[in-house]
């Protein structure tokens, strides 16, 4: 894992795969679905991040929309990542990930594949784009608590 982090070809593949075949990639009109529509001023994201949640697990997430490759491939990599997750362990991994775009002290194990973005926070004008999926998510768990489901 730490090697993994100190080569950019395998971090950039891991980016690029995620970016051309992009994981959970396709909206439902299906009602148990909540959803969040994202879209940045200084970028051409735009996307819709859904999330069935129920007894305190995600059982699914999936997103649309039209994003760069970052927003992308984090935001596929995270509804990979989060899938199946109970709520609690969720938040502790998208706080995780802040905290490594913040470059702050962060747990590499608990981000799997997401430690591909560890040099976004290096990078003001990606960060937003590295971003946009997990603030989604992170906008769906709060409502999702908030109204006990």
């Amino acid at each position: 894992m730490a090697s993994m982090l100190n080569d950019p070809m395998v971090l950039r593949q891991i980016i690029m795969d995620h970016y051309e075949y992009p994981r959970n990639h396709e909206l439902t009109d299906n009602e148990k679905y909540r959803e969040k529509h994202m879209a940045s001023d200084s970028c051409i994201d735009d996307i819709r991040v859904q999330a069935k949640i129920s007894d305190g697990v995600i059982d699914d997430i999936r997103f649309d929309g039209v994003a760069c490759t970052i927003s992308t491939a984090s935001t596929s990599i995270m509804s990979d990542l989060l899938k199946g997750k109970t709520l609690d362990v969720a938040k502790e991994i998208i706080a995780n990930y802040y905290r490594m775009i913040d470059q702050q002290p962060y747990d590499k194990e608990l981000l799997e594949e997401a430690v591909a973005f560890h040099t976004v926070g290096s990078q003001a004008n990606r960060i937003k784009c590295a971003t946009i999926g997990w603030k989604a998510i992170e906008q769906l768990i709060e409502e999702s608590e908030s109204k006990h489901e």
